[in-house]
């Protein structure tokens, strides 16, 4: 949304109108996962444009506001403080785009604050039928692209990691609704996939165990949260960013455990499984893995069907040019330098499109680093720490926060090489 303060006829609408239209707004855009600071720049640029002053203060489970009647005098104290209890957002760009747009034609005077607070309402119906079999089909496609692309496994860990998607998929659309699962829904994804890997190994076709587990979960893991935790704490929004950490290592120590605990069982049966490595697959594999993974993610972040293709090059350059930028180092494709690079180009280019194109630059810049987030790599430092190897365990960690700290200071470079002009 663009940040110009200026007094409306807006601003003469009765307060109760302008703060409720503000509270759904905000509860949309965190319910679609805005971090920390876009949220509140948003929120307080939009609550100006209808004559109020806004006091926001956004963690990962909540957000409180403080609305100040800017018509009644500067010297006002808050007339109204809301508290706001919510459950952590999730990506949803289509979703996400539809909001900024409503709060867009709201402030142009285009529709009614009342049109505006009800289509915002409407956005929280539930997916549909065929919106969730999309989500189940893009885990299971975002796991073999894995496997492909990243892992180089062999075309029997792929089936494999393909089929443990699938139901890992079933499993997140099913706890959306049931709380009770949703609890425990990592967990039980890690045991389901560790027993599944584990058994096919033992009684059809040796896999390599470890990177087929991994694969199968990439789409859980956290890499993405830590990523915003880090850049929230280094915008001094401490809070959020240490609440959101402590939500990422939770996820990691779930994930872990019901990796640990089927490990454990089937060991108990005498199930150990045949875990090397099959011949991998060839290297022209690379770039259908790079093109099946970026519509995989297009549909798993739920974007709008007009923005597949640009969500699709956004994960493409992502991965070129860590790729570029790694082998320009002279390292591995995941080295520090091929990350900074890959978020200094998805940072100036989302902030780019936003101003050009005027819709929110997250389509590019949430998708575009998904394959440079260290999830798998902070997976497995909590999984040598739990097998008690400390020294693997350490130096693992040691390369996450590496790789955190270059990914984030590639946003933020993005941002003052080219300044966002909207807060999405």
């Amino acid at each position: 949304m663009n940040q110009a303060a200026v007094l409306t006829p807006l601003a003469l609408a009765p307060l109760n109108t302008r703060i409720a239209f503000l509270l759904e707004l905000a509860r949309r855009l965190h319910q679609y996962g805005t971090a920390a600071p876009r949220l509140e720049s948003a929120i307080g640029g939009s609550a100006q444009r209808l004559g109020l002053q806004a006091d926001v203060w956004s963690s990962p489970t909540a957000i409180i506001i403080s609305f100040t009647d800017r018509t009644q005098g500067e010297e006002e104290v808050a007339q109204v403080t809301q508290v706001m209890r919510l459950s952590p957002g999730d990506v949803n760009l289509a979703r996400l785009c539809e909001a900024d747009a409503i709060a867009d034609k709201v402030i142009a005077g285009d529709i009614e604050l009342r049109d505006g607070f009800r289509r915002l309402r409407e956005l929280g119906r539930p997916d549909t039928r065929r919106a969730q079999a999309g989500v189940i089909a893009s885990y299971s496609l975002a796991a073999a692209s894995v496997v492909a692309l990243l892992l180089h496994s062999s075309w029997a860990d792929l089936v494999t990691t393909a089929l443990i998607g699938l139901i890992i998929g079933t499993i997140t659309v099913l706890s959306a609704t049931r709380p009770r699962l949703a609890v425990a829904s990592e967990a039980i994804s890690a045991l389901v996939a560790t027993f599944i890997a584990i058994l096919v190994s033992e009684f059809l076709v040796p896999l390599a165990i470890k990177s087929v587990i991994l694969a199968g979960l990439i789409v859980l893991m956290p890499g993405m949260a830590l990523t915003t935790a880090v850049r929230e704490i280094s915008s001094q929004h401490l809070v959020s960013g240490v609440a959101r950490m402590g939500g990422a290592i939770a996820t990691l120590i779930k994930l872990t455990f019901g990796t640990v605990a089927a490990t454990q069982l089937c060991s108990a049966f005498g199930i150990e499984g045949r875990d090397y490595a099959l011949p991998p697959l060839p290297a022209w594999t690379d770039f259908p893995a790079l093109l099946v993974g970026a519509i995989a993610f297009a549909v798993s972040f739920r974007a709008a069907r007009r923005d597949y293709l640009v969500v699709m090059a956004a994960v493409v350059l992502g991965y070129l040019a860590t790729r570029w930028g790694g082998a320009l180092a002279g390292r591995i494709p995941a080295a520090p330098f091929g990350v900074f690079l890959g978020g200094l180009v998805l940072g100036s280019l989302a902030n780019l499109y936003a101003r050009f194109v005027h819709r929110p630059g997250a389509i590019i810049r949430e998708p575009g680093i998904i394959l440079l987030v260290p999830g798998s790599v902070s997976f497995r430092s909590m999984s040598y720490l739990l097998e008690r190897d400390t020294t693997l365990g350490m130096d693992t960690g040691i390369l996450l926060v590496t790789l955190l700290i270059a990914l984030v200071a590639g946003l933020l470079f993005g941002d003052l090489l080219i300044a966002p002009r909207r807060s999405l």
